[in-house]
């Protein structure tokens, strides 16, 4: 999982290795590489991608989470966008939903915008604002080793769960879903209503 000549822990090798233990859990990606990566992981319709909606991952995940409390559900978003809809932190500790998962891809930077400098590289720390709002867990990664915990945490742990794993900031060879947002909504209802 490790970029070749970084310590940071290498963004789509770490999607891929966590979604190969997704079992029946749903998963929302977040806009830009998150919903890149899961596309790369293997497009299915258990999978929603985001265009454009940032902040917006963790809230939708939600959605979903109580609607489906039988079945995990999983949000992986950036940094960027985590902070952008921060405020869901504290409805997600206050509704707590024991099958609700986040996986915040953390590079310390705005990646889609120019990789400027980002909060999280000043301090700001994502797992202790989940802590903080009353999720059951809340964890970092920084290495291969300390990621090897993320399948357990991320889709058998009791949530709310989340997990920030620090990456590489990496320029990945294309992998784009659709950007037809009706098509990609209208497949993940039918997929949900099949599911019944």
């Amino acid at each position: 999982m490790n970029n070749a000549g970084s310590q940071r822990l290498s963004r789509r090798e770490l999607v891929a290795d966590v979604l190969a233990w997704r079992g029946a859990a749903l998963v929302v990606a977040g806009l830009g590489s998150p919903a890149w990566d899961l596309f790369a992981a293997g497009d299915t319709p258990e999978n929603f991608y985001l265009w454009g909606a940032m902040g917006l991952a963790a809230p939708i995940g939600l959605g979903l989470a109580l609607a489906r409390p039988e079945q995990r559900v999983l949000v992986v978003t950036g940094d960027g966008e985590m902070l952008m809809g921060v405020g869901s932190l504290a409805v997600i500790g206050a509704e707590a939903p024991g099958n609700l998962s986040i996986l915040v891809l953390d590079n310390e930077s705005f990646a889609e915008t120019g990789a400027q400098r980002g909060l999280t590289a000043s301090g700001v720390d994502l797992a202790a604002m989940a802590r903080a709002d009353g999720f059951a867990d809340a964890v970092t990664v920084r290495d291969e080793v300390e990621a090897q915990a993320l399948p357990e945490i991320l889709f058998k742990a009791p949530g709310p769960v989340l997990a920030v794993a620090k990456i590489a900031l990496t320029q990945d060879a294309p992998a784009y879903p659709s950007k037809d947002g009706a098509y990609l909504a209208e497949r993940f209802r039918e997929n949900l209503a099949r599911a019944r």
